[in-house]
Parts: C-alpha cells; sequence; structure tokens
C-alpha cells in the first residue's frame, strides 16, 4: 500500500514539474523577467535546476540545458522506482 502511495506521490510530482518547466521555458523567451507569474516559476523550479546547472559545464554561452537534464533525471528516478518497486 504504502508502495502505491509513494509511486502516486512520485508521477504526481514528475508530470507537475514537467509541467513547471515546459512553461518556463516558453516563458523564458516571451515574457519579461520582471513578470510575476514568471517569478514564480523561477522560484518554484529553481531548487532542481540550480544543482543541475552547476554541475554541467557550459557548451554554448547562453544555452541553458538544465531543464532538458532535470527532466531526464527526474524520469529516470521515476523509471527506476517503478522498477525497483515493481510497479
Amino acid at each position: 500500500m504504502i508502495q502505491l502511495v509513494i509511486l502516486t506521490f512520485v508521477d504526481l510530482f514528475v508530470m507537475i514539474f514537467s509541467i513547471l518547466l515546459i512553461v518556463r521555458i516558453v516563458m523564458s523567451y516571451v515574457a519579461s523577467p520582471t513578470n510575476s507569474f514568471y517569478q514564480g516559476l523561477v522560484t518554484l523550479t529553481e531548487p532542481i535546476l540550480e544543482p543541475v546547472r552547476r554541475m554541467l559545464p557550459e557548451i554554448m554561452p547562453g544555452l541553458d540545458l538544465s531543464p532538458l537534464v532535470a527532466y531526464l533525471i527526474l524520469q529516470f528516478i521515476q523509471w527506476l522506482l517503478r522498477a525497483l518497486i515493481g510497479a
């Protein structure tokens, strides 16, 4: 029972965070950095993106791959938990 609760929580977290990432990426191109909604997205997503950003080498100035890497890491964790729990 507890495994199902954990999997549901992880699935929900990954889904919501993925949506937040996509919205942040799109808004980074069209919204002003001072936009309050955009700042809220930054506040919600930065705790995960900032450590990923520190680990990544800077390939090209201005090209931030941390959202993609964070998304892939979250997908891997979700897959790993499903494999370990057997769901």
